[in-house]
């Protein structure tokens, strides 16, 4: 038997390496940033969260009757969706603290 070409590995083991091997280096990558750089690093993710859910939507779409592919594309939406809201509030509490303060009026 020959070694296993790209065309004969199963759909759902190809999305089960992406998933882990995209884990793994997130995982790697959060790790080395710096705490005071989290918040600007989260607010940035949310592109890359919004790539994520239509790459997870592609991923349903063409699931083709497979379960297992339908399943772990609405996980995987569901993950980035929550990734996306989370950012933007994170977002929004960030920019309050810059935001001025509405001056208080005197009572005269």
């Amino acid at each position: 038997m020959g070694a296993a070409t790209a065309s004969q590995t199963p759909p759902l083991v190809n999305a089960l390496w992406v998933l882990l091997l995209g884990s793994l280096l997130g995982f790697e990558l959060i790790g080395k940033v710096p705490p005071t750089l989290h918040t600007p690093l989260m607010s940035g993710a949310n592109a890359i969260s919004g790539i994520t859910m239509l790459a997870a939507l592609t991923a349903i779409i063409k699931a083709d009757g497979s379960t297992s592919l339908l399943v772990l594309g609405s996980i995987s939406l569901g993950f980035a969706l929550f990734n996306v809201i989370g950012g933007f509030l994170v977002t929004d509490r960030m920019l309050a603290m810059f935001s001025r303060k509405p001056a208080r009026k005197e009572n005269s």
